[in-house]
């Protein structure tokens, strides 16, 4: 987004003290996660080759997550059971499927987010417009990190930016999201190997 120029300016004389004080807390972050259980989106893609996807997201913490991508693209990804499992029709191969643990998102799907645990936020800043929470499994970062933007007045959580652990880097942009939503469990199904779960 093109930012006016009266806003260029407001933000490079914004004073250190200034954004010190509009940057969100972990606690605060972390709370704001706690109580989202169901939400529902729109949401824009950036994949690591710079092409754009663009469909629906559906939370469901903890542990679940569903992104269904509009057309052309033909994927679909469901994180269910602990597992996350990619989906292409288009495709002939078997469905991909790997631990959620092994993936950065799981850190704000888990069932209780506490940012502050030692060594799980490795970046806490204020962009001008938002805060960057960068956070990792302290356990196990060769699975990568995730950075995640949120707004203040209310906490709203905007983007987030996983990086896989071998530099492939995959933008999410969140639209306005529905949240406090009925979605049922039968939506995070993972199914068999190989076949969608109902839509």
């Amino acid at each position: 987004m093109r930012l006016m120029k009266p806003i260029v300016l407001a933000l490079a004389l914004l004073s250190p003290a200034a954004a010190i004080a509009q940057k969100l807390p972990l606690n605060d972050i972390s709370a704001y996660l706690n109580q989202l259980q169901t939400a529902k989106g729109d949401f824009t893609q950036i994949n690591d080759d710079g092409s754009i996807s663009t469909g629906t997201i559906y939370i469901k913490r903890p542990g679940k997550v569903r992104f269904e991508y509009n057309p052309p693209d033909s994927a679909m990804v469901v994180a269910g059971a602990n597992t996350v499992v990619i989906y292409d029709k288009k495709s002939n191969q078997p469905a991909e499927s790997y631990p959620l643990s092994r993936t950065p998102l799981s850190i704000i799907l888990a069932k209780q987010v506490d940012l502050a645990r030692a060594n799980m936020v490795t970046g806490h800043s204020y962009d001008g417009t938002a805060t960057v929470v960068t956070a990792q499994d302290p356990e196990n970062p060769q699975y990568g990190n995730i950075q995640l933007k949120f707004t203040g007045n209310p906490v709203e959580l905007r983007q987030w930016i996983i990086n896989d652990g071998s530099g492939s880097l995959t933008t999410v942009v969140l639209g306005d999201m529905q949240t406090g939503v009925s979605l049922p469990n039968s939506l995070f199904d993972t199914g068999r190997p190989g076949s969608a779960p109902k839509r």
